[in-house]
């Protein structure tokens, strides 16, 4: 019998993932625990097994369609059964909306201009896609079209989107000055103006614009998947905390020295991949456990101060920036943090970190010292307290037994919620690790 199979959970933050492939198309078999689809979450990109075997009989989602956790991603059942009645069939069912009706229930925009055309007219539908629906509301479209390119014809995103790139794009003026919009304005990209829904009504003539008046070509790239995450997030924790952020800098002197003596250290001690970004974080490990403000996450109405320092460090990949997390830092070694940097970083890029891996932090470095950068200000990964920026080494002027001298000095930026962290221990523990990062032979001996 034909069953729909809902998208497992694949980590306790994801809500919601993004099909980037179906490995399995309708007619093949399947089999319990072969893969069937490659999806993206927030964080990596992961191969979906089927919990059951069977024929796939349909799919419930296109490449690049957004599918939430816990709803249906596909149909299994026995090879010819006929499933039309449960392609229209949403779930959950008071999300779905008939092809014939309106698409959302708040008041749409006065000057939304009506869709041309027959084929955009609405009528009997064998159902909708949530993303379909979503753009529809959106844009303030009133009625999907009555026939789709998805499986059975169901109307999915692109479908909309074909019926918007028919339609003149007003701007938020026209939108709200009401009335019929005409099909091409004088805007930017012809969008269509207040002046334009004017001068439909009073036949006033507007004047013309010229090539300069126009960008020339533009790329518009949408925003989904880790992108999505990161503005979501950026945008959360910036409306979220109380972000103060302290500026210093450390002496890099000694840190050069050890890792020069790391490089000339026999191959098989594993010393010579040993990077200073390393070494940092490495002190950060140390120096956090004298000071569990910093190691910390706020909640509102508490504050969790942790004994172990779960160490997160940003990377930069080709779908952006991502987080992930070395569990139980403070117990490891210089070597193994090292190693466990270059681990992570990799799946991050190659798009095969687990969820596990990025997730569970208490305290986040950035280091965008390889860029040229000597100071910035990090934004907080929230709920975590504190975050450390690590900028560029640069020549500084020192006074040594008289005379001037430069030395290299490395930026310390720390952004701390004041909600939970005042200055003063901020500062603290900004001037400890300085410290530490100038006596690398104390922070080896904790």
């Amino acid at each position: 019998m034909a069953q729909k199979i809902v998208m497992p959970k694949l980590g306790n933050t994801v809500e919601s993932v993004v099909i980037v492939e179906w490995r399995k198309n309708p007619g093949d078999s399947v089999e319990a625990g072969e893969v069937v689809c490659e999806v993206e979450t927030d964080k990596a990109t992961v191969e979906v097994e089927s919990e059951s075997a069977g024929t796939l009989l349909a799919q419930l989602g296109d490449v690049d369609d957004e599918i939430a956790v816990l709803a249906p991603y596909m149909i299994l059942g026995e090879a010819g059964e006929d499933v039309s009645a449960m392609l229209g069939d949403d779930t959950p069912a008071p999300q779905e909306i008939p092809a014939s009706q309106s698409i959302a229930e708040t008041p749409l925009p006065v000057a939304t201009p009506q869709p041309k055309g027959p084929a955009h007219e609405s009528g009997d539908s064998v159902g909708s896609s949530p993303r379909a629906r979503q753009l529809a509301s959106r844009a303030g479209l009133e009625k999907l079209p009555a026939q789709g390119s998805g499986p059975g014809g169901r109307v999915i995103e692109r479908d909309v989107q074909a019926v918007l790139d028919d339609q003149p794009v007003l701007t938020p003026a026209a939108q709200s000055q009401g009335g019929r919009a005409p099909e091409q304005g004088t805007g930017i990209g012809e969008r269509v103006r207040a002046v334009d829904m004017d001068s439909l009504a009073q036949q006033v003539p507007t004047p013309p614009l010229y090539s300069q008046d126009f960008p020339g070509p533009v790329d518009v790239l949408p925003v989904k998947g880790i992108r999505k995450v990161i503005a979501q997030r950026m945008h959360d924790s910036l409306a979220s905390t109380a972000q103060l952020t302290l500026h210093a800098s450390a002496s890099a002197d000694a840190l050069l020295q050890w890792r020069e003596g790391y490089k000339s250290s026999p191959e098989d001690l594993g010393l010579s991949k040993i990077s200073l970004n390393a070494m940092v974080m490495f002190a950060v490990t140390r120096v956090l456990l004298r000071h569990p403000e910093l190691n910390a996450t706020y909640h509102g109405q508490e504050i969790r101060q942790y004994h172990q320092v779960h160490l997160g460090f940003a990377v930069d990949t080709p779908k952006g920036l991502m987080v992930p997390v070395i569990k139980n830092a403070n117990s490891l070694s210089l070597t193994q943090i090292s190693g466990e940097i270059r681990r992570l970083a990799a799946a991050c890029r190659e798009g095969k970190a687990s969820p596990d891996d990025l997730s569970g932090g208490t305290f986040t470095i950035s280091n965008l010292g390889a860029f040229g950068i000597e100071r910035f200000t990090p934004v907080l990964n929230a709920p975590e307290v504190a975050i450390l920026g690590v900028g560029s080494l640069t020549n500084a002027p020192v006074e040594r037994d008289g005379a001037l001298a430069l030395e290299k000095r490395m930026g310390l930026s720390l952004t701390v919620d004041h909600q939970a962290v005042d200055g003063a221990p901020g500062a603290r523990f900004l001037s400890e690790l300085s410290s530490f990062l100038t006596h690398p032979e104390w922070m080896v001996a904790l």
